[in-house]
C-alpha cells in the first residue's frame, strides 16, 4: 500500500475511492489528521493531509514524527509527498511539476529523529540519496503514462517558514545550488528513512521565488492559489497512473 501526503493545494484527494477513515494514535502524539484509506484504480492507497484537512497547521508545527510513524504503523510500504515550492532555477516556472533528487535542510528546532532517547543507542542513517530511486522512477513512469511533463531531478531547500524567503535568502540558496524551495521536505524525508520507508516527492512550483521573474518585487499570493488549483489536477493525473508494482 502506498501512502500519499498532501500539502498546500492537496488537502483532499478527489480521485481516491475512500473505503474507510481511521484516527491513529502514535507514541509521538497525534498525526495531522485522520488517515483516509481507499483505492485509486486497483492501487490501495492511504492519504494524509500534512497541514490538516482545514489547512490549519503551519509547516514548523507539523508533527512529522507522528505522521510518518502512523503511516508505517498502518502498513504503508512507501510515501509519495506532494508539496508546493518556489522556483529558483530559471526553467522551473509556476505550474511546473518536479521530482527532486536532493535536499538541503535549513530548518531548525523541529523534532527531526526517532533516535533521540537518552537511554537508546546513537543511530546514524545514510542520507546520501534522500529520495528512493525506485519510487522516483515509479512517479516518472506514472507521469509518462498520464502524458504529464515533469522535471526529473532538482535540489530542494527546506526552509523554516511559515514566512516566505527574502530575495537575499533566495540569492544565497541559489549560490548553494538550490533549484526549488519549500518548507516541509524536512524532517519528513529523513524520518521516513529512519523507518525504512521509501520516500519520494512531487513538487509543484507555485510561484517564482522572491526576487525572481514575476516575484521580482513581491509575491502575489492570490496567483499562488490559482496556480496550485490548476497544477493539482495534473498531480492527480500522475497519482492515478502510478503503476501497481512493488515499491
Amino acid at each position: 500500500m502506498l501512502a500519499i501526503i498532501g500539502g498546500s493545494g492537496l488537502s483532499q484527494l478527489s480521485s481516491l475511492d475512500i473505503e474507510r477513515r481511521e484516527v491513529v494514535r502514535t507514541p509521538y502524539g497525534d498525526p495531522s489528521g485522520a488517515l483516509l484509506f481507499g483505492r485509486i484504480g486497483n492501487e490501495p492507497m492511504v492519504f494524509l493531509a500534512r497541514h490538516g484537512y482545514g489547512h490549519t497547521i503551519p509547516p514548523h508545527k507539523v508533527n512529522y514524527r507522528a505522521n510518518i510513524w502512523a503511516l508505517k504503523q498502518v502498513g504503508a510500504e512507501g510515501i509519495v509527498s506532494v508539496a508546493s515550492v518556489g522556483g529558483i532555477r530559471a526553467d522551473l516556472v509556476p505550474g511546473a511539476l518536479v521530482v527532486p533528487d536532493q535536499i538541503i535542510d535549513y530548518t531548525w528546532g523541529r523534532a527531526a529523529t526517532y533516535f533521540d532517547g537518552h537511554d537508546s543507542k546513537v543511530v546514524h542513517v545514510d542520507f546520501t540519496d534522500p529520495y528512493s530511486a525506485p519510487l522516483r522512477q515509479r512517479i516518472l513512469a506514472a507521469a509518462q503514462r498520464a502524458g504529464e511533463a515533469v522535471f526529473d531531478g532538482a535540489v530542494y531547500a527546506a526552509t523554516q517558514g511559515p514566512r516566505l524567503e527574502t530575495a537575499a535568502e533566495i540569492n544565497r540558496l541559489e549560490r548553494d545550488g538550490v533549484d526549488i524551495v519549500g518548507m516541509t521536505g524536512m524532517p519528513e524525508a529523513v524520518l521516513a528513512r529512519e523507518l525504512d520507508l521509501p520516500y519520494a516527492a512531487i513538487a509543484v512550483v507555485a510561484n517564482y521565488a522572491a526576487g525572481r521573474g514575476a516575484s521580482l518585487h513581491g509575491i502575489a499570493m492570490h496567483d499562488i492559489e490559482d496556480t496550485l488549483h490548476q497544477a493539482m489536477g495534473r498531480v492527480r493525473a500522475v497519482l492515478q497512473n502510478i503503476p501497481a508494482e512493488a515499491v
